[in-house]
């Protein structure tokens, strides 16, 4: 009979083995209590009350469900529920002895004897049976899986090992493992010894001919896994990571699924996780709107907000192409979400009227804007149509429409914005915390700051990385460049925090970045952990500021403060009211100068919007003609 076959039948076979073992195991324990030479007198006992045992124990291990389990896979729980069952069976024999008045003349520690036997029969062979099968797989792992080093001796790499030993492919041998904790070595995990410290990393992968380093310490921070990634890249060998203690919890990856290094493990600073556990209370049955909904944050956005339940999802997108794909994603994702992909511009005010009043949305999340800088620079009347005046029509819609919530997405190069793009923003900033006819409304009007966003569709990172598949160089605008950065999650985290923050109306929220981060250092990374040497195998040019760039992004002006939250990392900015006379002026001063299409007259109303600005922005106003124009190569930061 072929494994297979032998499979389909499992359960009879299963039934059988333990017919005949438990008479053995009964046997037994008269044996050891007789010294193996068991007298007439008990052997009849035993005759007569091996039926009992046997109906008793095996109803017990079928009460207990020991006939279901895979031996190849037996565990904890597994003896747990043996002992269960055995301890019951004898029990019952007991009670049974006693009311047939047989447990008169019977040896008492037979029935000690047989609690033992069984376990130890019963839970031996399981044990055995995974036992081998483990050690057969990792033999065969061994001519072929890939020998690996694990870094961290800790839960993560035990249950890791465990994952590599039981995986049928024998993809990966795990050869030894490292750890700086001096009292872990010598040890071993699943047969797997400790054999040194991190420090050692290099000199243990030439002495074993590792393949493959499995960096297995989820909770490790970004300074510990900077350093690890280093020592992990001296040593020319191929590096892994295991998936970090939030991919873990929200179930989005396995603890074997290794992936690579990412620059964001790299970011300098700890990740933030926001505790969301009240966000669904303000979402679930509720209607979303989503502007942008088919960009890098906009889709990020309906894809967490769907983990909430809502009645509806509407994105609203341009993109026709790229609202197709998410709407297709998030219907396979969440088969019951009622998903409403609307394609329209939030400048065209019919279009809104027609989308609130039909879908009536409780919560607008306004990430709809042209984001870019250089090209904003060179457009700057879409940038005002679409940031500024896109911005105030949605917003208006939604105060005429009841919307309960309306959070604008906003940008840190909206203070003291030295760009269109900046400046445009914090035009919007202030239109929806400042404009009398939207503050005069029911709808709670507020706005979330922030900084870079890595691997959005406009950042850093996807450029140097086209940069490095094409084989060009990478290109950093200036050496002394910073930025502040975050992940598409946090960033996401952020804006459904601020969403539900009783103290946020009317206010701006911003999360505690940290320090910033130059952009070279981050090139510099993502070259190394290519496997590639920066400078020597991937040339690193400079290619000047591009239009509207600083050097330094700020996160307040000298006018603004912050204060903060019930939610640590989560501030709240505390900014002078606008003055609602002067903010009626400058827009009907920019709606004139947008209706000529002058772009002298637009960034003249701009700048008397936006005083703060800085250069170069705000130097056009002193340059012949009004402003000055620069040009510089494309670059990256």
């Amino acid at each position: 009979m072929t494994p297979k076959k032998l499979v389909r039948y499992r359960r009879p076979l299963l039934v059988l083995f333990h017919l005949a073992a438990i008479p053995v195991g009964y046997y037994l324990a008269f044996a050891l209590r007789f010294d193996f030479r068991v007298p007439e007198d008990a052997a009849a006992l035993f005759v007569a009350t091996v039926p009992w045992v046997v109906a008793l124990r095996m109803a017990c291990f079928a009460a207990f469900r020991l006939f279901q389990g895979w031996w190849r896979h037996v565990g904890m729980r597994d003896l747990i529920d043996l002992v269960l069952a055995v301890s019951a069976s004898s029990l019952l024999l007991v009670m049974s002895l006693f009311f047939t008045r047989t447990l008169h003349g019977f040896p008492r520690s037979v029935v000690a004897l047989d609690w033992l036997t069984a376990v130890f029969l019963f839970g031996g062979m399981r044990f055995a049976v995974r036992g081998l099968r483990e050690n057969l797989r990792t033999l065969r792992g061994g001519a072929r899986g890939k020998r690996a080093l694990v870094v961290g001796a800790g839960e993560a790499a035990e249950r890791l090992i465990r994952e590599f030993q039981r995986d049928p492919s024998g993809k990966v041998f795990p050869l030894a493992l490292l750890d700086d904790d001096p009292s872990k070595n010598g040890m071993r995990l699943h047969g797997v010894p400790v054999v040194g410290t991190t420090a050692e990393l290099e000199s243990v992968v030439a002495r074993t001919h590792a393949e493959l380093l499995v960096i297995a310490i989820p909770s490790a921070t970004r300074e510990e896994m900077r350093r690890l990634v280093e020592r992990c890249m001296d040593t020319g060998a191929e590096f892994k990571i295991v998936p970090s203690l939030q991919e873990l919890v929200d179930g989005r990856a396995r603890l074997s699924q290794l992936r690579n290094v990412e620059i964001e493990d790299l970011l300098g600073r700890e990740a933030v996780r926001l505790d969301l556990a009240d966000v669904e209370a303000e979402l679930a049955g509720r209607v979303v709107l989503v502007t942008g909904g088919a960009g890098s944050i906009g889709s990020e956005l309906a894809r967490q907000v769907a983990r909430y339940g809502p009645r509806r999802l509407v994105l609203l997108d341009q993109a026709e192409s790229p609202l197709y794909f998410i709407h297709l994603e998030l219907e396979r994702a969440c088969p019951g979400l009622d998903v409403a992909p609307i394609i329209g511009s939030i400048t065209d005010e019919a279009r809104l009227e027609q989308l609130f009043a039909e879908h009536r949305p409780d919560f607008v999340l306004h990430a709809a804007a042209y984001k870019h800088v250089p090209l904003m620079e060179g457009n700057v009347g879409e940038a005002v149509r679409n940031n500024v005046f896109g911005t105030l029509r949605l917003a208006e819609c939604a105060a005429r429409h009841g919307v309960e919530r309306f959070v604008l997405i906003s940008t840190d190069k909206a203070v003291n914005p030295s760009s269109v793009m900046g400046a445009t923003k914090r035009i919007a900033e202030r239109i929806v915390l400042g404009w009398p006819t939207l503050r005069a409304s029911r709808t709670d009007f507020r706005a979330v700051r922030f900084g870079n966003v890595l691997g959005s569709d406009g950042s850093v990172i996807p450029l140097f990385r086209r940069q490095l598949a094409a084989g060009q160089p990478l290109t950093v605008t200036h050496p002394e460049v910073t930025r502040y950065f975050m992940t598409i999650p946090e960033a996401v985290q952020l804006v459904l925090r601020a969403a539900a923050l009783g103290e946020g109306a009317g206010r701006t929220c911003m999360l505690e970045m940290g320090e910033p981060v130059k952009v070279l250092h981050l090139a510099e990374n993502l070259v190394r952990l290519s496997g590639l040497e920066p400078y020597r195998d991937v040339p690193i040019v400079f290619t000047g500021l591009r239009p509207g760039e600083k050097l330094f992004e700020e996160l307040l002006s000298n006018s603004e403060e912050t204060i903060p939250t019930p939610v640590e990392k989560v501030r709240i900015v505390c900014s002078p009211d606008p003055d609602a006379d002067h903010l009626r002026r400058g827009i009907e001063a920019l709606a004139r100068a947008s209706a000529t299409g002058s772009r002298r007259d637009l960034l003249r109303a701009v700048r008397a919007l936006v005083p703060e600005c800085v250069p170069p922005l705000a130097e056009r106003a002193r340059a012949p003609g009004g402003e000055r124009h620069t040009t510089s190569p494309d670059g990256a930061g």
